[in-house]
């Protein structure tokens, strides 16, 4: 199994629920038709392989006049199957004879009865070139639609079988039907929460976690909680966790449906991670009542050219940025700042679509990439800092005032992404002037932005400059942890101040826990044939652990271990990477001589280690060949317990050395870290704590 997440579209007929899956999936495509056009060399090949995109080449191979049968003898799905997808690409021809002047009403319900959405539709009859921009040929469809009275229904999800009446509150919304299953009572008392869709690497559990406290705050206070989410996996689709759960879509066109039938007191936009929060701009220029923090300010913290600006008129300090449109610019900024650069576009989750780049050749391939990703959004290339330590601002906020914080430090350097890297709350081992300045900045930034509700801060530092990377108007992945260590409940507290409830500032502080709670990432490299299992900007974990103990070194075992992780027996092979990196390790690497461990070392490593008196066996990488021993043979012969290896550079050479040796190690499951400061973290941590020392307390007991 490879999957991280799933979804679960509900309609009246395949064609419907189909099409609304796969808007679901979230990989930027809008149904079975109306895609942006995979480029393909061999058709017939590709439809013989089962791949995630197989059912888009389906389409595009209707497109082409493939039949049927042609297509069954290549895929061999049933042909039941095949005749509807046919349906849909017959509806699609239809609509590309017709203009918006010429598409009649007909027509027009029988695309939304077999699930088109108002932006397939706007780009079937050619609207696109006529508005450059989607959004608004969208709201032209959208008009026509309700000009004709084509608006859809409710429906419940019969839950007994048609044997009786089933009053359940699990809904979906569908064009195939004639009146709606419930009544809405127009009485402004409820409160829609959108939910975080489906699960993926970078958008998980988190923010569940976070729409179901927002629920039950909700409901405690007095209005009626109604949830748009559509993963059957969660707990924010448990049928008694809201007074209404609509199993649908979250594009704004479901969401708009669902509130002109709803008429709620309020919209929250930012439990659900960055799905919800791209919504916000356009759900308030239909006037839509957004709960917390307004559309504008939003935009201007999501927007990293008006960001940036609020940031220099304040005078917060931020890595030397600039928006480019074109390979010239870059060029230019590139040689005035040097490398390494990170390269991201606008609105992201999870640093998609995001990268380091530390040559010229990475950039121009990078680029190339990323160009893809938004037309009307520039490049955002920044001087990235090398070295410098990233810390977590995790806030909530009322009128612009921090209500609640925490303040929590990556033990990895800046440049693994906050997702994956090993978080540590309270944080151990920052300056009290650091932390001082953290707060004075993030309370100039919630002012300035009128922060109402949860947000997260994101900044480096090294030796004592403070730089803000970003800052995320919703909550943030590590909202629940801080919340447990700290028990305090964030999105509480966050929840009442959107609805406008009475609250009252907690009198807890992180200075106060005499305990450290850790919070580690757990990888599925062995499931992803191939992967590189080394950490960079892009994240790639898909789930955390978190522990607490007395002490960093005990909590950081606890959660070493819970991720899979195990304590090495007699044997470590180091192949620690740069100057800077071996000068890290060595430390560590005298600790484990000292606890009668047996270094093996790479070439270089295995000199630097010898020349400060540590003794070592030296083994050769895949590219010395010839030479003996091989790190590969020894892994392979069980001989390693735990390999400790970054890459010295990005070089397509160390890259192949490093990765053949990184994957045999996924592969043969002997521990693997790539990164040095967790590196000599975990090995300070099992040299100083003995697994008998580590005590078992209930989370009530700390």
């Amino acid at each position: 199994m490879k999957s991280v997440g799933e979804v679960m579209a509900i309609g009246r007929n395949f064609e419907e629920a189909i099409q609304k899956g796969l808007r679901m999936i979230g990989q930027g495509m809008h149904g079975f038709v109306e895609n942006k056009e995979l480029q393909i060399d061999d058709l017939d090949a590709a439809l013989r392989e089962p791949t995630d995109k197989r059912v888009f080449l389906i389409s595009k191979a209707m497109h082409k006049g493939y039949t049927v049968d042609q297509i069954h003898e290549l895929t061999k799905i049933d042909r039941w199957f095949l005749n509807k997808l046919k349906h849909i690409i017959d509806i699609d021809e239809e609509l590309k004879t017709k203009n918006i002047n010429t598409l009649d009403k007909e027509l027009l319900r029988t695309a939304k009865v077999y699930g088109f959405t108002d932006f397939q539709i706007a780009r079937a009859v050619g609207l696109e070139e006529e508005c450059k921009k989607m959004h608004e040929a969208m709201r032209i469809v959208r008009r026509l639609r309700k000009s004709f009275g084509i608006l859809p229904v409710v429906k419940q999800i019969d839950t007994l079988a048609a044997e009786y009446p089933a009053q359940t509150n699990y809904l979906y919304v569908t064009y195939a039907g004639v009146a709606s299953d419930i009544t809405f009572s127009n009485d402004r008392n409820s409160v829609i929460v959108l939910g975080s869709g489906a699960y993926r690497i970078g958008s998980s559990v988190e923010f569940d976690w976070c729409g179901v406290q927002a629920l039950n705050t909700i409901r405690r206070q007095g209005y009626r909680s109604i949830m748009i989410n559509y993963n059957p996996e969660t707990v924010s689709t448990d049928y008694d966790m809201c007074d209404r759960l609509y199993f649908d879509e979250l594009t704004f066109e479901r969401v708009m449906d669902i509130i002109d039938a709803e008429n709620p007191h309020g919209v929250i936009v930012s439990t659900g991670g960055q799905i919800p929060n791209n919504l916000a701009m356009y759900l308030d220029e239909e006037n839509v009542s957004i709960l917390g923090t307004s559309a504008k300010d939003i935009d201007n913290a999501e927007d990293r050219a008006k960001f940036s600006s609020m940031l220099t008129e304040n005078g917060i300090n931020q890595p030397e940025w600039s928006a480019l449109t074109s390979m010239d610019d870059i060029d230019k900024f590139v040689d005035r700042v040097g490398f390494p650069v990170l390269v991201r576009p606008s609105y992201v989750l999870s640093g998609a679509a995001m990268n380091i780049c530390s040559n010229r050749d990475e950039l121009t391939r990078f680029l190339q990439l990323a160009a893809n990703v938004s037309e009307d959004h520039p490049v955002v290339v920044s001087k990235f800092i090398e070295h410098a330590k990233e810390i977590e601002m995790d806030a909530v906020a009322q009128d612009g005032e921090i209500l609640a914080y925490a303040i929590s430090e990556h033990i990895e350097f800046a440049g693994v992404h906050s997702g994956d890297a090993t978080i540590q709350f309270p944080p151990q081992k920052l300056y009290v002037e650091t932390m001082r300045r953290i707060k004075r900045i993030s309370r100039q930034i919630a002012k300035k932005l009128h922060i109402n509700g949860p947000f997260n801060i994101q900044f480096m530092a090294r030796d004592n400059d403070i730089l803000v990377i970003e800052c995320n108007l919703r909550a943030s992945r590590s909202f629940p942890f801080v919340s447990k260590v700290l028990k305090l409940n964030f999105i509480d507290l966050a929840t009442k101040i959107m609805l406008g409830a009475p609250v009252e500032k907690p009198n807890k502080n992180l200075f106060d826990l005499d305990y450290v709670g850790i919070k580690a990432s757990q990888f599925s490299f062995n499931r992803l044939q191939k992967a590189d299992p080394v950490l960079g900007v892009d994240m790639s974990s898909t789930g955390e652990v978190g522990c607490l103990g007395d002490d960093t070194s005990t909590a950081l075992l606890k959660s070493m271990l819970s991720v899979g992780l195990r304590i090495p027996k007699k044997t470590v092979l180091l192949s620690t990477g740069g100057a800077k990196q071996k000068a890290e390790m060595l430390d560590a690497a005298k600790m484990l001589k000292q606890h009668g461990y047996e270094l093996y070392a790479t070439v270089g490593t295995s000199k630097y280690l010898a020349e400060n008196g540590i003794e070592n066996t030296c083994v050769y990488m895949p590219s010395d060949e010839g030479q003996h021993p091989q790190a590969l043979d020894l892994l392979h012969e069980k001989k390693i317990d735990m390999v400790v290896n970054m890459p010295k550079d990005l070089t397509p050479r160390e890259l192949t050395n490093g990765y053949k040796v990184r994957r045999a190690a996924i592969d043969l499951n002997v521990p693997l870290i790539t990164n040095s400061r967790l590196a000599s973290a975990f090995i300070s941590a099992f040299c100083n704590v003995s697994l008998d020392d580590i005590d078992i307390k209930a989370w009530g007991e700390y």
